[in-house]
């Protein structure tokens, strides 16, 4: 079977949307996919966080207070007129299609977090378990 794994590393909608939308297309083409966690970006596998997902506009706008709640709400507003899946959605159906979450160790322990932090089904692998894994795919993106 073809693998391949994508390595989600940032908390914002353009972090967690490509892992998230690649990893369901790949299982639907019959891949085995993974998604590994890491850094900020962990905290779209933690309970109940997926939905508090902000867009932070790029440049200067981003430095303005308030801004990404304002081009969030844009944002959401928009990908529901295109019946675009929300982040939530789409980590739910990611889940369903059997894609595999691995939460990054070392942001766990760095992070003081544990086990039951986390949506069901998330395992914690090393970074070197990562990779054992990573060098059988035929894809690996970073995100």
């Amino acid at each position: 079977m073809e693998k391949c794994t994508f390595i989600c590393s940032r908390f914002t909608l353009d972090g967690v949307y490509p892992p998230l939308i690649l990893s369901i297309n790949a299982r639907r083409l019959g891949m085995d996919a993974t998604i590994f966690f890491t850094f900020m970006g962990i905290q779209a596998i933690m309970k109940g966080k997926i939905k508090k997902v902000k867009f932070i506009p790029p440049g200067f706008l981003g430095a303005i207070p308030g801004m990404s709640t304002i081009a969030t709400w844009m944002m959401r507003r928009m990908m529901q007129k295109a019946q675009i899946p929300f982040p939530e959605d789409l980590l739910e159906m990611a889940q369903l299609e059997g894609v595999k979450f691995v939460a990054c160790r070392l942001t766990v322990d760095m992070m003081g977090l544990k086990q039951e932090d986390f949506i069901d089904g998330v395992e914690i692998r090393t970074a070197e378990e990562y990779l054992k894994v990573a060098k059988t795919c035929q894809i690996n993106m970073f995100m």
